[in-house]
Protein backbone atom coordinates (compact mmCIF):
# COMPACT_ATOMS: atom_id res chain seq x y z
CA UNK A 1 0.00 0.00 0.00
CA UNK A 2 1.31 3.67 -1.07
CA UNK A 3 2.37 5.63 2.03
CA UNK A 4 -0.53 8.29 1.51
CA UNK A 5 -2.92 5.77 1.56
CA UNK A 6 -1.44 4.56 4.60
CA UNK A 7 -1.68 7.45 6.42
CA UNK A 8 -5.16 8.06 5.43
CA UNK A 9 -6.66 4.50 6.16
CA UNK A 10 -8.82 4.60 8.91
CA UNK A 11 -6.93 3.25 12.27
CA UNK A 12 -7.62 -0.38 13.16
CA UNK A 13 -9.66 -1.74 16.29
CA UNK A 14 -6.02 -2.60 17.85
CA UNK A 15 -5.08 0.66 18.18
CA UNK A 16 -8.64 2.50 19.23
CA UNK A 17 -9.52 -0.20 21.73
CA UNK A 18 -7.63 0.10 25.21
CA UNK A 19 -5.80 -2.84 26.17
CA UNK A 20 -4.47 -4.28 29.78
CA UNK A 21 -1.60 -2.75 29.25
CA UNK A 22 -3.30 0.81 29.07
CA UNK A 23 -3.25 2.26 32.35
CA UNK A 24 -6.77 2.69 34.26
CA UNK A 25 -7.99 6.32 33.85
CA UNK A 26 -8.66 6.15 37.66
CA UNK A 27 -11.17 9.15 37.34
CA UNK A 28 -13.29 10.78 34.63
CA UNK A 29 -16.86 11.40 33.62
CA UNK A 30 -16.86 7.93 31.74
CA UNK A 31 -15.53 6.14 34.89
CA UNK A 32 -17.51 7.84 37.58
CA UNK A 33 -20.97 7.01 35.33
CA UNK A 34 -20.07 3.36 35.40
CA UNK A 35 -19.66 3.87 39.23
CA UNK A 36 -22.62 5.49 39.95
CA UNK A 37 -24.56 3.05 37.43
CA UNK A 38 -23.17 0.04 39.43
CA UNK A 39 -24.11 1.44 42.77
CA UNK A 40 -27.81 2.18 41.34
CA UNK A 41 -27.49 -1.96 41.03
CA UNK A 42 -26.42 -1.93 44.68
CA UNK A 43 -28.98 -0.04 45.83
CA UNK A 44 -31.58 -1.83 44.68
CA UNK A 45 -30.79 -5.38 44.86
CA UNK A 46 -28.21 -5.38 47.82
CA UNK A 47 -30.44 -2.88 49.39
CA UNK A 48 -33.42 -5.02 49.66
CA UNK A 49 -31.32 -7.81 50.61
CA UNK A 50 -30.10 -6.81 53.67
CA UNK A 51 -33.45 -5.26 54.39
CA UNK A 52 -34.86 -9.13 54.83
CA UNK A 53 -34.54 -8.64 58.87
CA UNK A 54 -38.09 -6.78 58.18
CA UNK A 55 -39.50 -9.28 55.90
CA UNK A 56 -37.55 -11.72 58.80
CA UNK A 57 -39.84 -10.53 61.20
CA UNK A 58 -43.28 -9.44 59.32
CA UNK A 59 -43.43 -13.39 57.79
CA UNK A 60 -42.54 -15.00 61.58
CA UNK A 61 -45.70 -12.99 62.94
CA UNK A 62 -47.92 -12.20 59.43
CA UNK A 63 -47.88 -14.16 56.59
CA UNK A 64 -45.71 -17.24 57.50
CA UNK A 65 -46.83 -17.48 61.55
CA UNK A 66 -47.04 -21.61 61.16
CA UNK A 67 -43.19 -21.84 60.08
CA UNK A 68 -40.17 -21.91 61.94
CA UNK A 69 -37.38 -19.54 61.95
CA UNK A 70 -35.08 -21.51 60.13
CA UNK A 71 -37.71 -22.19 57.46
CA UNK A 72 -38.21 -18.56 57.18
CA UNK A 73 -34.37 -17.86 57.30
CA UNK A 74 -34.24 -19.99 54.48
CA UNK A 75 -35.77 -17.24 52.44
CA UNK A 76 -33.29 -14.97 52.88
CA UNK A 77 -30.47 -17.13 53.01
CA UNK A 78 -31.29 -18.71 49.54
CA UNK A 79 -31.32 -15.17 47.94
CA UNK A 80 -28.04 -14.02 49.36
CA UNK A 81 -26.40 -17.48 48.48
CA UNK A 82 -28.33 -17.38 44.67
CA UNK A 83 -27.34 -14.02 43.85
CA UNK A 84 -23.42 -14.91 44.61
CA UNK A 85 -23.65 -17.89 43.53
CA UNK A 86 -24.99 -17.05 39.67
CA UNK A 87 -22.09 -14.43 39.92
CA UNK A 88 -19.98 -17.81 38.82
CA UNK A 89 -22.05 -17.57 35.52
CA UNK A 90 -21.94 -14.01 35.64
CA UNK A 91 -18.52 -12.94 36.01
CA UNK A 92 -17.43 -15.11 33.38
CA UNK A 93 -20.59 -14.14 30.86
CA UNK A 94 -19.01 -10.88 31.51
CA UNK A 95 -15.33 -11.17 30.70
CA UNK A 96 -16.54 -12.99 27.70
CA UNK A 97 -19.10 -10.78 26.19
CA UNK A 98 -19.32 -7.63 28.32
CA UNK A 99 -21.98 -6.29 30.23
CA UNK A 100 -24.99 -5.33 27.80
CA UNK A 101 -26.56 -8.04 26.88
CA UNK A 102 -26.62 -9.18 30.23
CA UNK A 103 -27.66 -6.54 32.45
CA UNK A 104 -30.73 -5.56 30.39
CA UNK A 105 -32.46 -8.62 30.50
CA UNK A 106 -31.48 -8.99 34.54
CA UNK A 107 -32.61 -5.80 35.05
CA UNK A 108 -36.38 -6.64 33.81
CA UNK A 109 -36.27 -9.59 35.29
CA UNK A 110 -35.38 -8.11 38.31
CA UNK A 111 -38.41 -5.53 38.56
CA UNK A 112 -40.74 -8.59 37.14
CA UNK A 113 -40.03 -10.55 40.41
CA UNK A 114 -40.26 -7.77 42.99
CA UNK A 115 -43.58 -7.36 41.58
CA UNK A 116 -44.53 -11.34 41.24
CA UNK A 117 -43.31 -11.45 45.42
CA UNK A 118 -45.96 -8.92 45.63
CA UNK A 119 -48.45 -11.81 44.76
CA UNK A 120 -46.62 -14.58 46.83
CA UNK A 121 -48.92 -16.38 49.69
CA UNK A 122 -47.74 -19.46 50.73
CA UNK A 123 -43.71 -20.64 51.37
CA UNK A 124 -43.27 -22.16 48.28
CA UNK A 125 -44.28 -19.21 46.22
CA UNK A 126 -41.35 -17.12 48.42
CA UNK A 127 -38.94 -19.56 47.55
CA UNK A 128 -39.85 -19.76 43.81
CA UNK A 129 -39.39 -15.69 43.74
CA UNK A 130 -36.27 -15.91 45.17
CA UNK A 131 -34.87 -18.37 42.57
CA UNK A 132 -36.02 -15.52 39.78
CA UNK A 133 -35.18 -12.53 41.90
CA UNK A 134 -31.63 -14.22 42.97
CA UNK A 135 -30.51 -15.06 39.48
CA UNK A 136 -31.32 -11.49 38.30
CA UNK A 137 -29.45 -9.89 40.86
CA UNK A 138 -26.44 -11.83 39.95
CA UNK A 139 -26.35 -11.22 36.25
CA UNK A 140 -26.67 -7.23 37.70
CA UNK A 141 -24.15 -7.00 40.03
CA UNK A 142 -21.08 -8.68 38.91
CA UNK A 143 -20.89 -7.12 35.28
CA UNK A 144 -20.98 -4.11 37.66
CA UNK A 145 -18.50 -4.44 39.95
CA UNK A 146 -15.96 -6.11 37.85
CA UNK A 147 -17.11 -2.95 34.98
CA UNK A 148 -15.85 -0.82 37.72
CA UNK A 149 -12.64 -2.56 38.15
CA UNK A 150 -11.79 -2.12 35.10
CA UNK A 151 -11.64 1.64 35.27
CA UNK A 152 -10.20 1.96 38.23
CA UNK A 153 -6.40 0.87 39.45
CA UNK A 154 -4.81 3.03 42.23
CA UNK A 155 -8.09 4.42 43.30
CA UNK A 156 -10.06 0.77 43.17
CA UNK A 157 -10.60 0.26 47.16
CA UNK A 158 -12.34 3.59 47.18
CA UNK A 159 -14.59 2.87 43.88
CA UNK A 160 -16.02 -0.23 44.52
CA UNK A 161 -16.41 0.84 48.35
CA UNK A 162 -18.19 3.55 47.31
CA UNK A 163 -20.25 1.08 44.93
CA UNK A 164 -21.12 -1.29 47.51
CA UNK A 165 -22.27 1.57 49.62
CA UNK A 166 -25.11 2.07 47.46
CA UNK A 167 -26.06 -1.21 48.94
CA UNK A 168 -26.03 0.47 52.52
CA UNK A 169 -27.99 3.48 51.27
CA UNK A 170 -30.86 1.20 49.99
CA UNK A 171 -30.37 -0.98 53.51
CA UNK A 172 -31.44 2.14 55.14
CA UNK A 173 -33.94 3.56 52.89
CA UNK A 174 -35.97 0.28 52.22
CA UNK A 175 -35.86 -1.04 56.01
CA UNK A 176 -37.73 2.30 56.95
CA UNK A 177 -39.88 2.36 54.16
CA UNK A 178 -41.14 -0.86 54.63
CA UNK A 179 -41.08 -0.99 58.58
CA UNK A 180 -43.40 2.47 57.86
CA UNK A 181 -45.65 0.74 55.70
CA UNK A 182 -46.17 -2.51 57.24
CA UNK A 183 -46.01 -1.99 60.93
CA UNK A 184 -46.99 1.87 61.24
CA UNK A 185 -50.34 2.98 62.74
CA UNK A 186 -51.91 2.97 59.10
CA UNK A 187 -50.11 0.03 57.61
CA UNK A 188 -50.15 -0.40 53.79
CA UNK A 189 -51.03 -4.12 52.30
CA UNK A 190 -47.90 -6.73 51.74
CA UNK A 191 -48.74 -6.90 48.56
CA UNK A 192 -48.65 -2.69 47.99
CA UNK A 193 -45.92 -2.38 49.71
CA UNK A 194 -43.89 -4.44 47.89
CA UNK A 195 -45.36 -3.29 44.71
CA UNK A 196 -44.22 0.40 45.71
CA UNK A 197 -40.76 -1.26 46.15
CA UNK A 198 -40.71 -2.20 42.67
CA UNK A 199 -41.58 1.20 41.31
CA UNK A 200 -38.36 2.08 43.50
CA UNK A 201 -36.60 -0.17 41.55
CA UNK A 202 -37.96 0.98 38.30
CA UNK A 203 -36.08 4.05 37.26
CA UNK A 204 -32.65 2.79 38.80
CA UNK A 205 -32.39 -0.47 36.32
CA UNK A 206 -33.43 2.19 33.60
CA UNK A 207 -30.20 3.82 34.40
CA UNK A 208 -27.84 1.17 35.05
CA UNK A 209 -28.35 0.25 31.67
CA UNK A 210 -27.74 3.52 30.47
CA UNK A 211 -24.45 4.07 31.88
CA UNK A 212 -22.63 0.84 32.77
CA UNK A 213 -20.06 0.02 29.71
CA UNK A 214 -16.87 -2.09 29.35
CA UNK A 215 -13.67 -0.48 29.43
CA UNK A 216 -11.67 -3.22 27.65
CA UNK A 217 -12.09 -5.62 24.76
CA UNK A 218 -13.67 -9.37 26.08
CA UNK A 219 -11.27 -11.68 26.72
CA UNK A 220 -11.53 -14.71 24.18
CA UNK A 221 -9.69 -17.64 26.32
CA UNK A 222 -11.68 -20.07 28.76
CA UNK A 223 -14.83 -19.75 29.76
CA UNK A 224 -14.44 -20.51 33.60
CA UNK A 225 -10.19 -20.07 34.83
CA UNK A 226 -10.23 -23.22 36.67
CA UNK A 227 -6.74 -23.00 37.70
CA UNK A 228 -7.48 -20.12 40.13
CA UNK A 229 -8.78 -23.01 42.35
CA UNK A 230 -4.66 -24.06 42.50
CA UNK A 231 -3.91 -20.99 43.64
CA UNK A 232 -2.95 -20.64 47.38
CA UNK A 233 -4.07 -16.94 47.39
CA UNK A 234 -7.12 -17.45 45.92
CA UNK A 235 -8.08 -20.69 47.81
CA UNK A 236 -6.97 -18.66 50.98
CA UNK A 237 -9.43 -15.70 49.93
CA UNK A 238 -12.54 -18.12 49.08
CA UNK A 239 -11.87 -19.73 52.30
CA UNK A 240 -11.75 -16.51 54.61
CA UNK A 241 -14.98 -15.72 52.97
CA UNK A 242 -16.65 -18.39 53.38
CA UNK A 243 -15.94 -18.31 57.31
CA UNK A 244 -16.75 -14.41 57.25
CA UNK A 245 -20.01 -14.74 55.30
CA UNK A 246 -20.80 -18.35 57.60
CA UNK A 247 -20.92 -15.63 60.68
CA UNK A 248 -21.84 -11.82 59.51
CA UNK A 249 -25.20 -12.75 58.63
CA UNK A 250 -26.93 -13.39 62.03
CA UNK A 251 -27.54 -9.61 63.08
CA UNK A 252 -28.42 -8.73 59.71
CA UNK A 253 -31.44 -11.50 59.37
CA UNK A 254 -32.14 -12.06 63.67
CA UNK A 255 -31.34 -8.31 64.97
CA UNK A 256 -34.99 -6.69 64.58
CA UNK A 257 -36.33 -10.65 65.78
CA UNK A 258 -33.69 -9.91 68.86
CA UNK A 259 -34.77 -7.11 69.96
CA UNK A 260 -38.72 -8.02 69.75
CA UNK A 261 -37.53 -10.46 71.95
CA UNK A 262 -36.16 -7.83 74.40
CA UNK A 263 -39.36 -5.78 74.07
CA UNK A 264 -38.85 -3.19 71.51
CA UNK A 265 -41.77 -2.33 69.63
CA UNK A 266 -42.13 -4.13 66.15
CA UNK A 267 -41.95 -0.60 64.89
CA UNK A 268 -39.00 0.31 65.83
CA UNK A 269 -36.97 -2.87 65.87
CA UNK A 270 -37.53 -2.93 61.99
CA UNK A 271 -35.33 0.74 61.97
CA UNK A 272 -32.33 -1.21 63.36
CA UNK A 273 -32.04 -2.34 60.31
CA UNK A 274 -31.78 0.72 58.50
CA UNK A 275 -29.55 2.39 61.66
CA UNK A 276 -27.12 -0.76 60.47
CA UNK A 277 -26.97 -0.38 57.10
CA UNK A 278 -26.63 3.48 57.43
CA UNK A 279 -23.25 2.32 59.80
CA UNK A 280 -22.20 0.15 56.99
CA UNK A 281 -22.26 3.17 54.33
CA UNK A 282 -19.17 4.24 56.40
CA UNK A 283 -17.70 0.55 56.44
CA UNK A 284 -17.30 0.29 53.23
CA UNK A 285 -16.23 3.83 51.98
CA UNK A 286 -13.59 4.36 54.59
CA UNK A 287 -11.98 1.03 54.80
CA UNK A 288 -12.09 0.66 50.76
CA UNK A 289 -10.02 4.16 50.39
CA UNK A 290 -7.52 2.36 53.13
CA UNK A 291 -7.20 -0.49 51.43
CA UNK A 292 -5.80 1.58 48.41
CA UNK A 293 -3.23 2.66 50.79
CA UNK A 294 -2.60 0.18 53.61
CA UNK A 295 -3.35 -3.45 51.47
CA UNK A 296 -6.17 -4.51 49.73
CA UNK A 297 -5.99 -8.13 52.24
CA UNK A 298 -4.95 -6.34 55.30
CA UNK A 299 -8.16 -4.48 55.63
CA UNK A 300 -10.27 -7.52 54.43
CA UNK A 301 -8.79 -9.93 57.28
CA UNK A 302 -8.77 -6.98 59.88
CA UNK A 303 -12.40 -5.99 59.02
CA UNK A 304 -13.13 -9.88 59.70
CA UNK A 305 -11.96 -9.97 62.97
CA UNK A 306 -13.61 -7.16 64.28
CA UNK A 307 -16.68 -7.65 62.96
CA UNK A 308 -16.18 -11.12 64.71
CA UNK A 309 -15.66 -9.52 67.94
CA UNK A 310 -18.70 -7.62 67.23
CA UNK A 311 -20.71 -10.54 66.67
CA UNK A 312 -20.62 -12.27 70.05
CA UNK A 313 -21.28 -9.33 72.08
CA UNK A 314 -24.86 -9.09 70.06
CA UNK A 315 -26.51 -11.09 73.32
CA UNK A 316 -24.97 -8.14 75.70
CA UNK A 317 -27.18 -5.17 74.11
CA UNK A 318 -30.74 -5.77 76.04
CA UNK A 319 -32.20 -1.95 76.51
CA UNK A 320 -33.09 -0.06 73.22
CA UNK A 321 -30.07 2.40 73.25
CA UNK A 322 -27.59 -0.67 73.70
CA UNK A 323 -29.71 -2.21 70.44
CA UNK A 324 -28.51 0.76 68.74
CA UNK A 325 -25.04 0.97 69.75
CA UNK A 326 -24.89 -2.30 68.43
CA UNK A 327 -26.08 -1.89 65.21
CA UNK A 328 -24.06 0.89 64.36
CA UNK A 329 -21.00 -1.10 65.52
CA UNK A 330 -22.15 -3.98 63.43
CA UNK A 331 -22.82 -2.17 60.68
CA UNK A 332 -19.78 -0.46 59.91
CA UNK A 333 -17.36 -3.63 61.06
CA UNK A 334 -19.37 -5.83 58.73
CA UNK A 335 -19.24 -3.52 56.00
CA UNK A 336 -15.19 -3.93 55.52
CA UNK A 337 -16.31 -8.13 54.95
CA UNK A 338 -17.96 -7.51 51.26
CA UNK A 339 -16.64 -4.43 50.20
CA UNK A 340 -12.98 -5.73 51.32
CA UNK A 341 -13.45 -8.95 49.37
CA UNK A 342 -14.79 -7.43 46.11
CA UNK A 343 -11.18 -5.58 46.05
CA UNK A 344 -9.26 -8.34 47.08
CA UNK A 345 -9.43 -10.20 44.45
CA UNK A 346 -7.89 -8.04 42.61
CA UNK A 347 -4.85 -9.09 44.10
CA UNK A 348 -5.38 -12.88 41.91
CA UNK A 349 -4.57 -11.66 38.83
CA UNK A 350 -3.03 -8.85 36.80
CA UNK A 351 -5.07 -8.88 33.38
CA UNK A 352 -8.41 -6.98 34.73
CA UNK A 353 -10.35 -9.04 31.98
CA UNK A 354 -10.51 -11.43 34.39
CA UNK A 355 -12.05 -9.84 37.95
CA UNK A 356 -15.09 -11.03 36.63
CA UNK A 357 -14.55 -14.53 36.37
CA UNK A 358 -12.41 -14.54 39.61
CA UNK A 359 -15.02 -12.75 41.67
CA UNK A 360 -17.75 -14.72 40.45
CA UNK A 361 -16.02 -18.04 41.36
CA UNK A 362 -15.15 -16.34 44.33
CA UNK A 363 -18.19 -15.14 45.73
CA UNK A 364 -20.28 -18.29 43.89
CA UNK A 365 -18.32 -20.65 46.46
CA UNK A 366 -18.48 -18.23 49.31
CA UNK A 367 -21.93 -17.43 48.66
CA UNK A 368 -22.88 -21.16 50.22
CA UNK A 369 -21.98 -20.10 53.65
CA UNK A 370 -24.61 -17.15 53.18
CA UNK A 371 -27.09 -20.25 52.17
CA UNK A 372 -26.36 -22.16 55.22
CA UNK A 373 -25.36 -19.74 57.72
CA UNK A 374 -28.71 -18.31 58.49
CA UNK A 375 -31.34 -21.71 58.89
CA UNK A 376 -28.20 -23.24 61.13
CA UNK A 377 -28.50 -19.87 63.55
CA UNK A 378 -32.64 -20.74 63.43
CA UNK A 379 -32.74 -24.00 64.21
CA UNK A 380 -30.31 -23.41 66.92
CA UNK A 381 -32.42 -20.33 68.37
CA UNK A 382 -35.06 -23.05 68.07
CA UNK A 383 -33.16 -25.52 69.97
CA UNK A 384 -31.69 -23.22 72.87
CA UNK A 385 -34.40 -20.89 72.87
CA UNK A 386 -31.79 -18.28 73.11
CA UNK A 387 -28.95 -15.87 71.15
CA UNK A 388 -26.29 -16.62 73.05
CA UNK A 389 -25.46 -19.43 71.55
CA UNK A 390 -25.85 -18.27 67.89
CA UNK A 391 -23.77 -15.37 68.86
CA UNK A 392 -20.72 -17.17 69.96
CA UNK A 393 -20.74 -19.84 66.26
CA UNK A 394 -21.14 -16.64 64.40
CA UNK A 395 -18.59 -14.22 65.83
CA UNK A 396 -16.36 -17.21 66.04
CA UNK A 397 -16.87 -18.17 62.31
CA UNK A 398 -15.59 -14.28 61.66
CA UNK A 399 -12.85 -14.47 63.78
CA UNK A 400 -12.03 -17.75 62.07
CA UNK A 401 -12.35 -16.18 58.55
CA UNK A 402 -10.21 -12.86 59.77
CA UNK A 403 -6.83 -15.57 60.81
CA UNK A 404 -7.38 -17.43 57.29
CA UNK A 405 -6.82 -14.23 55.53
CA UNK A 406 -4.30 -12.94 57.80
CA UNK A 407 -2.71 -16.71 56.52
CA UNK A 408 -3.53 -16.18 53.03
CA UNK A 409 -0.67 -12.93 52.55
CA UNK A 410 2.37 -15.74 53.35
CA UNK A 411 0.85 -17.03 49.83
CA UNK A 412 1.62 -13.31 48.00
CA UNK A 413 4.73 -12.01 46.81
CA UNK A 414 4.60 -9.37 49.74
CA UNK A 415 4.79 -12.21 52.36
CA UNK A 416 2.75 -12.41 55.44
CA UNK A 417 3.87 -8.32 56.72
CA UNK A 418 3.96 -7.20 53.39
CA UNK A 419 1.38 -4.36 52.37
CA UNK A 420 -1.25 -6.36 50.25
Amino acid sequence: MPQDAQDDAEPSEELTTPSNSDPAPDGGLRAWLVALGAASTAFACLGLTNSFGVFQSYYATQLLSSSSPDAIAWIGSLSTFLQFAFGGLAGPLFDRFGPAWIIRPAAVTYVLSIFLLSLCTQYWHFMLQTVLSGLSMAMLQFPAFAAVSQYFDRRRGAALGLVLAGSSVGGVVFPIALSRMLNGSNPVSFAWTVRIMGFVVLPLMVFACLTIRARLPPRRTEFFILGAFREARFLGLVAALFLGFLGMMTPMFFLPTYAVSKGMEPALAGYLSAILNAASTFGRVIPGVLADKYGRLNIFALGSVATGVVVMCMNSATTTAGLIGYSVAFGFASGTIISGATTAFSICTDDMRNMGTYMGMGLAVGSLAALIGPPVNGAMLEKYGGFLEVSIFSGVMCLAGGVVAFGTKAATKQGLFGRV
